[in-house]
């Protein structure tokens, strides 16, 4: 059984998926994450309207919730939004490390609504060399100082 809760939640971002969609901000997708029941970030697509390929609604919504946390972990938190997160957002909702995420559509519908991320999903394991936007590496052992001067540093706000 569905905590009640949940399905509010899940509501408001469906609700802001269909607002920001109707308004033209970008593609149908809404996100709000709670912390405590209060909501402490809302977003949704605006990649069209911000020329800013990053700008999906998870995205937009851990900013929110980070900035009014004041922290770059949403620790207590859950996210909720109207659809299964594509791999970036997955892998900045993982960053972020909120203690639960539900979605209501998933990716086969957004696929089915012109939204395929199965591209990234099939790149993913595939050797740099394969991959469809050419990938190469470059200077690793210059980076490599870097890293190292990061390992020793004492004052380092470790994430």
């Amino acid at each position: 059984m569905q905590d009640p809760r949940d399905i509010d939640y899940i509501r408001a971002a469906i609700a802001l998926a269909k607002d920001g969609m109707e308004r033209g901000d970008g593609g149908p997708f809404g996100c709000v994450i709670v912390k405590n029941g209060v909501i402490v970030g809302r977003g949704n697509n605006r990649v069209t309207s911000t020329n800013d390929p990053t700008a999906h609604a998870e995205v937009v919504a851990i900013r929110e919730a980070c900035r009014q946390l004041g922290s770059f972990q949403l620790d207590g938190c859950v996210l909720y939004t109207s659809c299964e997160p594509c791999p970036m957002c997955l892998g900045a909702i993982y960053w972020a490390r909120p203690d639960r995420i539900v979605f209501a559509c998933t990716r086969e519908d957004a696929a089915d609504a012109g939204f395929d991320d199965q591209l990234i999903y099939d790149e993913l394991p595939l050797p740099y060399g394969e991959r469809r936007i050419p990938t190469e590496r470059s200077l690793r052992d210059e980076a490599q100082l870097v890293f190292d001067a990061w390992k020793q540093k004492s004052d380092k706000v470790r994430y």
